[in-house]
């Protein structure tokens, strides 16, 4: 039986809430890929599906940014958002909710969450003493830091000693309740690395954290005390929940968590795992809210051995990296060479390689060389073979009937690299089996029915490698699903819990007999290497 998550339980994806202070790289682009594939898959499962990303606008590093550019925070976050919007729509991204953290309704949910968060006694006023990162917008301990006060994740910053009055959240309470939620619930952090780490920081005990600043304006008032302004990362985290609501609704908690909510999975970076991991299940707790699914902390992006980053100056322009090799290109590389959850770096020279290897020659040939049979061979149609008289011995039939499980359950433990390898393999074996079975050959000898029997499953299993390949390259699958006569877009995925415009193939023996077939044409164009994407 095919492996399928539950088609009428919504489900609910975000990406980080991207902090606006400079013009977004290829490290932002990378999990927001890989949410619009998860957020595909489940749409072409027909599951109301809702994926949110959005920005985060507040704090002092963006006010300090904005002030040295001439620009209010404001007219800043207005301008580096729009970067945002436009990369996300060269890359194919169909978000359903972009958040931002500086919108009216967002004042209001952070305003009754900290209220809920007090009432319950778990806020209080203190002095903060310590070393703040302002990159990271976070007091570091000790064991955070590096050499002569140094980030350990933005290594090239000193952070800069703090005594200031602050109020704190009761994290410190919440130590023994996140202990039993690691302990039952063993995937609410992948992967399992991620999960090590959080449970290394919280066994050397947790202290409780200041959530609001004095001496920086951009941001929210603190409600009991305006002269301070609410933490950055706590008014942040809540943009998750503000985005839940819909747009014709009263911005209060009751509406945002009526439909969509619980979130099933946060994708974020590993170097804010901390955040989501700790201190937003505890502040959820405090407001007596149920906890997301699964925090999933995705590697670094590796460049010239250190983190890619605009603070060391490595970074990858994604959208020269577009516009050179297009972004099914891009989409592709990043979730299939890389294994999700693990650091990996870029290659142009690999990327180039791969790119050719498995969508120009192994995809893109085998649906182009078959094609041109079934034009030459059985007029210019689908063989007259239904698909459920093939053999189960046959071999291509026995290896695509497996793959639709196996690939689902890929694709719902975010191992994208191992679905398409799953997926490259059929591909493989079709082309190996139209040269085994040569029916150029078997056209001569006048087997007709050989020839249609060879043709029909190759053009099915090509067809259905295209549809689980749609999620990460959905131009490449729209432009075979359309050769081998549907009438197909699955670049344009319908939003929330429409329904599906792709037709439910979700099974290898779909393809009709005597199905007019588009004239063949390269669906994916070799690529050349032509030099360093960076900026």
């Amino acid at each position: 039986m095919t492996y399928k998550a539950a088609s009428n339980v919504p489900f609910t994806i975000t990406t980080p809430l991207y902090y606006v202070n400079d013009l977004p790289h290829i490290g932002s682009a990378y999990p927001t890929i890989a949410a619009d594939a998860i957020a595909r898959f489940h749409r072409l499962q027909g599951r109301p599906t809702l994926f949110i990303t959005g920005s985060d606008e507040h704090g002092q590093k963006i006010q300090r940014k904005a002030e040295s550019l001439g620009r209010t925070p404001k007219e800043h976050c207005d301008q580096i958002v729009e970067g945002f919007t436009l990369l996300w729509e060269r890359l194919g991204i169909r978000y359903d909710r972009f958040i931002r953290t500086t919108d009216e309704r967002h004042a209001a949910i952070v305003e009754e969450f900290f209220q809920r968060v007090w009432d319950n006694g778990d806020i209080y006023i203190n002095q903060q003493k310590g070393w703040y990162c302002v990159s990271c917008e976070e007091f570091k301990e000790e064991r955070d830091l590096i050499g002569d006060h140094h980030c350990a994740i933005h290594v090239n910053q000193q952070a800069e000693w703090r005594d200031e009055e602050n109020y704190f959240f009761r994290l410190s309470k919440y130590q023994k309740a996140l202990e039993k939620l690691y302990q039952e619930h063993p995937t609410f952090i992948l992967p399992e690395s991620r999960r090590n780490e959080v449970l290394n920081f919280v066994e050397q005990g947790l202290r409780d954290f200041s959530i609001s600043r004095i001496n920086v304006d951009w941001g929210f008032p603190v409600p009991v005390n305006p002269q301070h302004t609410i933490y950055v990362w706590f008014d942040a985290l809540l943009g998750y929940i503000t985005a839940l609501l819909e747009p014709d609704q009263e911005p209060t908690l009751a509406n945002a968590l009526s439909k969509w909510y619980p979130i099933n999975t946060h994708l974020i970076g590993k170097d804010i795992l901390r955040f989501h991991a700790v201190y937003w299940p505890a502040m959820l707790m405090s407001a007596g809210l149920p906890l997301p699914d699964r925090i999933f902390g995705h590697g670094f992006l590796i460049r010239d051995g250190v983190k890619m980053g605009k603070s060391m100056g490595n970074v990858i322009d994604p959208v020269a990296l577009v516009d050179r090799y297009g972004s099914d290109a891009v989409r592709y590389y990043f979730l299939k060479e890389i294994e999700f959850g693990r650091d990996g770096m870029f290659d142009e020279t690999r990327f180039v390689n791969i790119l050719n290897a498995d969508l120009a020659n192994d995809l893109g040939n085998l649906l182009n060389r078959t094609l041109r049979m079934a034009h030459k061979y059985c007029g210019g149609k689908v063989p007259a073979v239904p698909g459920d008289s093939i053999s189960g011995e046959n071999p291509l039939k026995a290896a695509g009937v497996g793959l639709c499980d196996r690939a689902h359950k890929a694709y719902s433990a975010l191992a994208f690299s191992v679905a398409c390898n799953e997926i490259l393999t059929l591909v493989r074996m079709g082309n190996k089996y139209i040269d085994d079975q040569a029916p150029w050959t078997l056209y001569k000898q006048g087997n007709q029915a050989a020839v249609e029997q060879v043709l029909y499953v190759v053009l099915e299993s090509v067809r259905l490698a295209a549809y689980l390949l749609s999620p990460i390259i959905p131009g490449v699958s729209t432009a075979i699903y359309r050769q081998l006569g549907y009438a197909v877009d699955f670049s344009n995925a319908p939003l929330l819990d429409q329904a599906s415009t792709a037709p439910n193939h979700d099974d290898w023996g779909i393809l009709s007999a005597n199905q007019p077939l588009a004239d063949p044409h390269p669906v994916f164009q070799k690529l050349e290497l032509s030099g360093d994407p960076s900026p």
